[in-house]
């Protein structure tokens, strides 16, 4: 009878765990379908919004009496009217047009209902004009206007291709003249009249300022700013150029509206593209979406600061968290004497390992910016006081606040990696002769390398899409130059910088039009996401070479 009871014991308890088996297996499988499904929907919207889709003419109807209405546009969703009965189908869908001419029309989207559309067509001929203000302009081309000349090209003649294209490309060569005038010689003309200045400023503070320094700095700032006004008559003149030329478009509504080539960025047709015309456009716009500044309250272009920021951002996070997490946790797992203090240390770590994201980033606000910066533009910069150099946001600051916020995730695997490393290799190694370091350095650190590999792979992980600190000590909407340059001292790790989470996150909620701004938005969160599984894979296949290198140690 008790056999039969403890049976029955057994049976009930085994069956009891394998109903928890089973649900555990389907939380995973869940939480798994859950993130393939979260990664392809951003895939395909992301990939999609480079591809370039055909554009329709839309013919409306009106009320008795009016005459008939066309808008072109593209169909971007179709949803269910609200407060329509289901039975009439057709009469309780509407659609949400992508209409552009944002300048005419006053928003980019329009929502039609499927009662009001009386047919739909898709015109040869339709050009969607890509612009540097008020997104793209779509409609029929009427002629191409030279200022200089007064010669106008009709869109019905054979010369007209070549001479939009032609004046496209002038204006192109133009913007980059501009763009180098403004940003490259400009810019060193002010940097080098901010130094001089600075310098005078300190001279004058100090009591050293001669007549001669005086007057060898104002012939300088005479020579630089006479040169200045060079380059800027210059670039006012380029810019007067760029606005002679102008493309004459007939809308699908028959509005006509006149367009500067200096501010087309691009044009196409989307309805006389083939299979292979649009896989090379849809290559085309993703090359400059990964090379272009962004422009259009970030709305438009391409988003390269974003990502040379976030990239330079996570080195300088994992150069600055890896000496200080391998040395901590080498001393507390092979010098420090194991004991209450030791344990409290280790737990204090692996708390901050839970605190969230936003303390780190005040704590690096106080301490980094406003404690270290401020004092070494007390130390070094104080002629450019009250302008702060150091004391105020910039990727240097933002990189150590993240590398003291990842600093627990990489000091517990490594001490896990230098537990898992046999006492005997060290043994081995101390009975050949070798000191306690050299074992360690020699002996136990490559041993450990792939789990130490893996914390940083962690680190990296995380750093890589934190938003919130960056918020606090340097991330901005828009930076005017690179941390990493071709000037004097060619690393400026004072200067604010741009990053893609933040990126994603101003085009989410702070865009003045959302709708426009939602293709932006998951392009720029699938590069994020295939940015942080390089970066990993990359130390995934370090951490794989050193694991095979050392397998006959603890691995």
């Amino acid at each position: 009878m008790r056999e039969q009871k403890t049976n029955r014991l057994h049976d009930f308890v085994r069956t009891k765990g394998e109903v928890y088996v089973w649900l555990a297996s389907m939380g995973l499988v869940i939480g798994l379908t859950m993130i393939v499904f979260l990664l392809g929907l951003i895939l395909w919207e992301g990939v999609k919004s480079f591809w370039p889709e055909p554009v329709a003419v839309f013919e409306l109807r009106q009320d008795a009496g009016g005459a008939m209405q066309q808008i072109a546009g593209q169909i971007t969703k179709e949803q269910e009217k609200a407060g329509q009965a289901t039975a009439a189908e057709n009469a309780a869908l509407e659609y949400q047009i992508r209409t552009a001419n944002r300048d005419t029309y006053g928003s980019s989207y329009r929502y039609l209902d499927s009662s009001q559309i009386a047919s739909v067509t898709y015109p040869s001929g339709l050009v969607e004009v890509e612009r540097m203000e008020f997104g793209n302009a779509v409609g029929f081309p009427e002629s191409v206007v030279f200022g200089k000349s007064g010669r106008t090209v009709a869109s019905g003649s054979e010369e007209f291709a070549g001479a939009l294209a032609k004046a496209v490309q002038d204006a192109a060569t133009r913007r980059a003249q501009i763009e180098k005038i403004e940003k490259k010689e400009i810019g060193s003309i002010n940097a080098e009249m901010t130094s001089l200045r600075n310098r005078e400023r300190s001279l004058k503070s100090k009591d050293e300022k001669t007549a001669e320094e005086e007057k060898e700095i104002a012939g300088k700032v005479g020579s630089l700013q006479g040169e200045f006004e060079k380059l800027a008559t210059r670039a006012r003149e380029l810019r007067g150029e760029q606005k002679n030329d102008v493309l004459v478009l007939r809308l699908a509504s028959g509005e006509t509206r006149t367009i500067a080539t200096g501010d087309i960025v691009g044009y196409f047709y989307p309805n006389d593209l083939g299979f292979f015309g649009k896989l090379g456009l849809f290559f085309h716009r993703l090359v400059l979406f990964l090379i272009e500044n962004p422009r259009e309250a970030n709305t438009e272009g391409g988003i390269y600061p974003a990502i040379f920021g976030t990239v330079v951002m996570t080195l300088l996070m994992s150069v600055a968290v890896m000496p200080f997490g391998i040395v901590a946790a080498i001393y507390l797992r092979e010098y420090a004497k194991q004991g209450f203090m030791v344990r409290c240390v280790r737990i204090a770590v692996n708390n901050l390992a839970g605190v969230p994201s936003i303390v780190f980033g005040v704590f690096g606000l106080g301490f980094f910016v406003y404690l270290a910066g401020g004092t070494l533009d007390q130390l070094f910069f104080s002629e450019t006081l009250p302008t702060p150099t150091f004391g105020t946001g910039g990727v240097l600051w933002a990189a150590l606040t993240l590398a003291l916020m990842t600093v627990p995730v990489v000091i517990v695997a490594t001490e896990e990696s230098l537990a898992a490393v046999p006492r005997g290799v060290r043994e081995g190694s101390l009975a050949c002769g070798a000191s306690k370091w050299q074992t360690i350095q020699r002996v136990v650190l490559p041993a450990a390398a792939p789990g130490i590999l893996t914390g940083l792979i962690l680190a990296m992980a995380r750093g890589a899409g934190e938003v919130a600190p960056l918020m606090l000590v340097g991330v901005v909407k828009l930076a005017p130059s690179l941390p990493l340059d071709g000037d004097f001292p060619f690393a400026h790790l004072e200067r604010k910088f741009m990053h893609l989470g933040f990126h994603i996150f101003d085009l989410g909620f702070q865009s003045p039009d959302a709708e426009a701004a939602k293709p932006m938005v998951f392009a720029t969160t699938l590069l994020l996401i295939l940015l942080v599984v390089f970066l990993n894979l990359f130390a995934i296949i370090i951490r794989e070479r050193l694991r095979k290198k050392y397998a006959t140690g603890a691995f």
